[in-house]
């Protein structure tokens, strides 16, 4: 893929990126050079390789899934400011 300078032009006015003129032509190049590492590695073969969410193997603690408190909504309601009906009184934030 190759970016032409209406295109770069148009880039960096959606980015918000004040490029002069003389100064789209070489930002063009180094795009089109980003956007061919990109292209690259499309082709890499990743069949059988699994997806890592880090570079390290690291294994996060896990807890026991319990529910505590959460049948008293009394208690519960208790820790708000202010109640009305059973449900929290906030500030409005939407006008």
């Amino acid at each position: 893929m190759s970016l032409d300078t209406d295109t770069v032009r148009r880039i960096a006015r959606l980015a918000r990126i004040k490029v002069p003129e003389d100064q789209l032509a070489p930002l063009g190049a180094e795009l089109n050079n980003i956007l061919g590492w990109v292209e690259q590695l499309g082709e890499v073969d990743t069949d059988g390789v699994r997806p890592m969410t880090s570079v390290a193997d690291v294994r996060l603690k896990m807890r026991e899934d319990v529910v505590d408190a959460g049948e008293d909504p009394d208690a519960v309601l208790e820790n708000g400011p202010e109640v009305d009906e059973g449900f929290y009184v906030v500030p409005k934030v939407i006008e």
